[in-house]
């Protein structure tokens, strides 16, 4: 069987890689060039991202030594559009967008897997650390991996069956200390290499001025209002603040404020005290379901309304418009922030989730 493998230049996708081709798949490893020159040999500068020059050279040294072809992809354009853009535009919409879930969403399996198909691959593969299992009704299922530590199916929600069906996980069932000595022992040369933390195009963690050099837009200043709407002082521009923010607020009123919520249309950022960042529900949108095709009634779940959340949420959620699904927490969640994804489970299992409101 023809497998296309994703190759970052990582450690995970270098090990997914091997253990196909170990088992007898007819591996071929891609890495996805999904920046102008420029901005690679920036990202390379700040040596913290991924898809900078050197990640290219680790995927393809490991590929030549391994004894498969290696080669890169251009979907530049396809990032910049899908990826970037809506990062930017969510910002400057008072969201706070994921942008790794838009990129596995329309880059790693969509676009990935249609060059696939285009070159007569049976699937595709990557070094996500989820598994793929199919049920007696023979639907596809997301589970969570073996290492809990290293979950990454929060970001993986928007898979389709047809995505399911046709992607391998090899990792799934293994730790990342395992990982890294099968990579040790194979003499890869990214066996102790370090995972990215980053926007893989924001490397120096500054959204703000990476929206201003994408769209040329400047964050105009406003108002900080408390809870009752009295102005507290000057703000620098709304896409320097996300909800729940308290460092960096630059106001003070004699004791902790947070960021509560942005308004756009005013230019203003609400503050308030801790407990105001608590709310017991909210509105899901473009919602993607996997262990079932559709929400009958209600659904108790657990959820997440965030990739660093370590703990699900006791919640209920339905379906109460065509493209609105309601989450009700049995406990109030802190920080709930629109633009982020909600996801829920059952279990290992991951039902679906949806953007926030």
């Amino acid at each position: 069987m023809k497998v296309m493998v994703g190759m970052s230049g990582g450690v995970d996708s270098s090990v997914a890689a091997l253990l196909l081709r170990d088992s007898g798949y007819d591996v071929t490893g891609v890495t996805l060039k999904l920046f102008s020159d420029e901005d690679i040999v920036q990202a390379e500068k700040c040596g913290k991202t991924c898809c900078a020059l050197s990640d290219v050279e680790d995927a393809r040294s490991v590929a030549y030594r391994l004894g498969f072809e290696h080669h890169v992809f251009n979907f530049k354009q396809e990032f910049r559009e899908k990826v970037m853009s809506h990062f930017a535009d969510s910002y400057l919409s008072g969201n706070t967008p994921n942008p790794c879930i838009e990129c596995n969403r329309h880059i790693k399996f969509d676009k990935m897997l249609r060059r696939a198909d285009e070159l007569g691959f049976d699937c595709i593969a990557t070094g996500h650390y989820a598994r793929i299992d199919i049920n007696e009704d023979g639907r596809f299922l997301l589970k969570r991996p073996v290492d809990l530590s290293k979950d990454q199916t929060y970001v993986l929600y928007a898979m389709t069956q047809k995505q399911l069906s046709r992607t391998l996980f090899p990792l799934g069932g293994m730790t990342k200390a395992e990982v890294r000595v099968i990579a040790e022992n194979a003499g890869l040369v990214n066996s102790y290499k370090p995972d990215s933390q980053d926007i893989c195009f924001v490397p120096d963690g500054d959204y703000a001025g990476f929206i201003r050099s994408f769209t040329g837009k400047s964050a105009e200043s406003g108002n900080f209002l408390d809870m009752q709407g009295n102005i507290l002082g000057k703000h620098k521009g709304i896409i320097h603040y996300t909800v729940g923010q308290r460092r960096g607020v630059g106001v003070s009123v004699g004791r902790p404020v947070y960021v509560v919520s942005k308004n756009t249309a005013a230019n203003s950022v609400v503050l308030g005290d801790e407990a105001d960042l608590y709310t017991s529900e909210l509105i899901a949108e473009d919602v993607n379901l996997i262990s079932v095709p559709r929400l009958n009634g209600s659904m108790n779940v657990t959820a997440k309304t965030r990739y660093s959340q370590t703990v699900e949420s006791e919640a209920v959620v339905s379906q109460v418009g065509e493209d609105e699904y309601l989450v009700k927490f049995f406990k109030p969640q802190r920080a709930v922030t629109g633009g982020q994804a909600v996801v829920f489970y059952d279990g290992d299992t991951v039902v679906g989730g949806g953007t926030i409101r």
